[in-house]
C-alpha cells in the first residue's frame, strides 16, 4: 500500500530515535499500536453494520467491492468474456461441415 522497503523503514526508525529519544520510543509505538488497533476495529464495526442494514443478500459483502476500479474491472472482464465466447461460437458454426460434406474449392485460390 505504501511502498516502504526495508531500508526507508531503517532510516524512519533512526530518525525516530535520535529525534524523540530512546526514552519516549517505546511509549509512542505503544500509542500508535493502540490507534492502529481501535482504527481497525471501527473499520470492522462500520462493515458489520453496513452488513446488517443491506440484510443477508449482502452478507458477504466485502469493503473493497465498493472499490469503483474493481468493479469497473469486473463489467470489463465478464464483458470481455461474454465477447470472446460469442466469438468461439460464431467461428465454430461457421467452420464446421456436415459429416461427409466436401468443403469448398476456389480455383482461382489456388
Amino acid at each position: 500500500m505504501f511502498d516502504v522497503g526495508l531500508l526507508e523503514l531503517a532510516v524512519i526508525a533512526l530518525v525516530a530515535v535520535v529525534v524523540l529519544g530512546p526514552d519516549k520510543l517505546p511509549e509512542l509505538a505503544r500509542q500508535a499500536a493502540h490507534l492502529l488497533h481501535r482504527a481497525r476495529g471501527l473499520a470492522h464495526n462500520a462493515r458489520d453494520e453496513l452488513r446488517s442494514e443491506l440484510g443477508p443478500d449482502y452478507a458477504d459483502l466485502q469493503l473493497r467491492d465498493l472499490d469503483p476500479r474493481s468493479i469497473v474491472r469486473k463489467h470489463i472482464t465478464e464483458a470481455m468474456a461474454e465477447v470472446d465466447r460469442e466469438q468461439a461460437e460464431a467461428a465454430a458454426s461457421r467452420n464446421t461441415l456436415a459429416e461427409g460434406q466436401v468443403p469448398p474449392y476456389d480455383v482461382e485460390a489456388t
